[in-house]
């Protein structure tokens, strides 16, 4: 759904690679600054319940995820190091946001939402496993009503939203990204049953 967007954010993005590449920084040492600083934005502000800065900060960093593709396609150094290096901290900074949500609601005594952000965590990690798994498998996997992106967005922009004070959106955001990617699960499964299982 979101991937509509990225050329749009890759022409944006265009200039400040321009300029990392002159200077020849790494698209790795990219991705590592952005995983670094959205794991910061989230341990650093979530739990103290600073939802807007805590979500700028988050939102900024989270470029890094696409502007290290741009700088690598401009260097021409993709390699599988840089590809494995980017989804597995991918699974660190989405920890990070849920744990610092989780962290903040058990400290205010919302065990219901601490619990439902807990899940999207573990639902969100299940998504992107069953992906990779199948994939491993020499199947195909691309199918899902929330993948990495629309997770992030939805989480970011409800806890943002919070943070200026609108109410019961991130409740409302989580139960509909804990229903969204229990539903992913249960496509990306049956995807895989029909590839693998004879009818």
């Amino acid at each position: 759904m979101l991937k509509l967007l990225r050329p749009a954010v890759t022409r944006v993005l265009t200039p400040l690679g321009q300029a990392l590449a002159r200077r020849g920084v790494s698209p790795n040492v990219v991705t590592l600054v952005g995983t670094l600083g959205v794991a910061g934005g989230a341990l650093g502000f979530y739990p103290r319940g600073q939802l807007f800065l805590g979500t700028v900060v988050i939102t900024v960093f989270v470029l890094a995820d696409m502007l290290d593709g741009v700088l690598a396609r401009m260097l021409g150094t993709g390699s599988l190091w840089g590809a494995f290096l980017d989804s597995t901290l991918d699974r660190v900074g989405d920890a990070a946001i849920f744990s610092g949500l989780i962290l903040w609601f058990m400290a205010t005594g919302q065990r219901v939402l601490a619990g439902v952000a807990l899940f999207c965590l573990v639902a969100g990690a299940v998504v992107s496993y069953a992906k990779a798994r199948a994939e491993g498998l020499g199947l195909t996997c691309d199918v899902g009503l929330a993948e990495r992106s629309e997770r992030l967005v939805t989480v970011l922009v409800a806890a943002g939203l919070s943070g200026l004070g609108v109410p019961y959106i991130l409740a409302v955001g989580l139960w509909l990204l804990a229903a969204a990617s229990a539903f992913t699960v249960g496509q990306r499964i049956l995807h895989v049953y029909r590839q693998t299982v004879p009818t």
